[in-house]
Formats: C-alpha cells, structure tokens, sequence
C-alpha cells in the first residue's frame, strides 16, 4: 500500500480525524515501519506510541486490515472522479491556510480546478438572520470581487453565502466552495450536481473545469454540529480579503474578523454596523459598495 492509500485508510478508519493522521503518518515515518508493521501493532501500541483514542487503536487492531480493503473501492472512486486528498504535510496543501491559523485541518479533500488555489480570492462573510437589505449587499459585493477578477470563496448552505455562490455563475466566472460535509452529500454520487436550488437556475450541472470544491470532512459524511465553523474558518482562511456583511457580537464572524486582521488579512466591515467604531480603533476599514 503506497502513502496516498494508507492516508486515506487512515482517514477512513472510525475515530481518526485530521490531526491524528497527520500525527500517525509523522510517526510512522520516523519509525520507518511498513503497512504490515503497522496493522500488526496491538491496540495498547497504538494507544502509546500513536495517541491514538481508544475507539480508534480498537479499530486498527481489530479491523485494519478489513479496513484497508473496504476502503479500497473508495479510492478508484475518488481516483475516477478526480478527487484528490491533502495533508497539511503535503506540498499542494494551501499555503493560505497555515498562513491564517496555527491549526489548520489536517486533511482535505479537494475536486475540481485546482489552478484557482493560485488565484487572488475573496470571501464576503455575514453572521446568520441576515436582512433583506444586507444580503442585497452581499450580492452586490461579491459581484464587485468578481468583476475585479478575484476569485470568490464561499459555502453552499446558508442563504447568506447561497446569495453569494451564484454571483460568479451570472459571469461564467470560477468559485471555490467550502463544504460543512462530505462532498457526496452535496454535489451528489457523480459529483455533477450543483450546490443549490439557486445556483441550478444558472448552470444545471456542477463544472469541475471551472470552480473548486474542499471539504475537510469524509466524502460520505453528513453534517453535524461544529462542521460549520470548520467551515467558516476555512473560508476566511483560503480567503485573501474578506467584507463582513454584519458581525454579530461575540459570534464566530468576529472571532474570525480578528484572526484575519491579526495575520495581516484585508479586513472591511459595514460603515453602518454599531460598533463600527470599535472595529475602526482595530485597524478594519469600511467597504464601499
């Protein structure tokens, strides 16, 4: 079994999440054991030398090799549909990404045109129970972004970013799409089904040729609680500026307008949001539409 695969085994395996395997794959190498050694570790091995949780060392010792083939069908699949899948140790890994946060997920599955990764991009970010009138402004500006040629990063399942996702599509113009869930449950079995009701108005059939999408969850998996602000963050994170459209306090928008400002990100908030004030002593100016 080659690197690709064991990573991928590893990343299928019940109770490993992406910082595990990048840890596991770390220390296998510097123990230079093989595929046999390693499912040949008992569950208290990889418990102390892996840190490994029970609910995983339990599967690898038990189940490892049941795993490894199981996940085998898995991967043609990916391979035959193009589906790649990122460690944060590997060379493609967005740089973006570690520029943003000191722990950036640990894998990612990515589809599509990759070529976008090297693009000037943007994001326009708005906490939830957004208003009419702001999400006519978040429409108006991501149309902006795009008509200066930048690249937009956003999600597919909350109407503040639905606004924004079918910007692009009006100008034939590429996305990056972030995904809160495997990319199977949205883009569907062949990977061919657009990410909303909305977006569908505009082009019936996702394009891999033209936009991206990154998930750093299973391709299989559903969304769950915290998959959201995962989500989020790896927005902001891929993102070279962002507009916030409305930041509610003490909510994760803020928390991740200050990360952004604070790596040196171009931030710009709303000149009408009350405690813009407090924003402009940080150093954030005022978009302008």
């Amino acid at each position: 079994m080659d690197r690709r695969s064991f990573t991928l085994m590893l990343a299928m395996t019940p109770g490993i999440g992406g910082k595990s395997l990048v840890r596991t794959l770390a220390r296998n190498d510097l123990l230079g054991r093989s595929f046999d050694e390693f499912l040949s570790l008992s569950a208290e091995a990889f418990r102390e030398e892996y840190k490994l949780t029970a609910k995983a060392a339990l599967a690898l010792s038990t189940r490892g090799r049941e795993i490894a083939e199981e996940v085998k069908p898995l991967e043609s699949r990916l391979v035959g549909l193009g589906v790649r899948w990122l460690t944060v140790t590997d060379a493609a890994y967005p740089a973006r990404l570690e520029g943003f946060d000191d722990d950036p997920p640990g894998m990612l599955f990515t589809y599509g045109n990759h070529n976008l990764l090297q693009t000037k991009t943007f994001s326009v970010l708005s906490s939830r129970g957004t208003s009419r009138i702001t999400l006519e402004e978040i429409e108006r500006l991501a149309e902006k972004g795009v008509l200066a040629g930048e690249v937009l990063v956003t999600g597919h399942d909350k109407p503040e970013y639905q606004r924004s996702a079918i910007v692009p599509l009006r100008w034939g113009a590429p996305r990056i799409i972030c995904l809160d869930r495997g990319m199977f449950q949205v883009l569907g079995e062949n990977l061919n089904q657009e990410i909303s009701r909305a977006a569908r108005l505009w082009r019936y059939e996702f394009d891999a040729t033209t936009d991206l999408v990154i998930s750093p969850f299973r391709p299989e998996s559903s969304m769950v609680g915290a998959n959201n602000r995962m989500r989020d963050r790896l927005i902001a994170g891929l993102s070279d500026r962002i507009d916030f459209a409305r930041i509610a306090e003490g909510g994760n928008m803020e928390a991740l307008a200050r990360q952004a400002h604070k790596v040196g990100r171009s931030v710009k908030v709303n000149l009408d949001d009350p405690r813009y004030d407090e924003f402009a002593e940080m150093g954030l100016s005022a978009w302008e539409l």
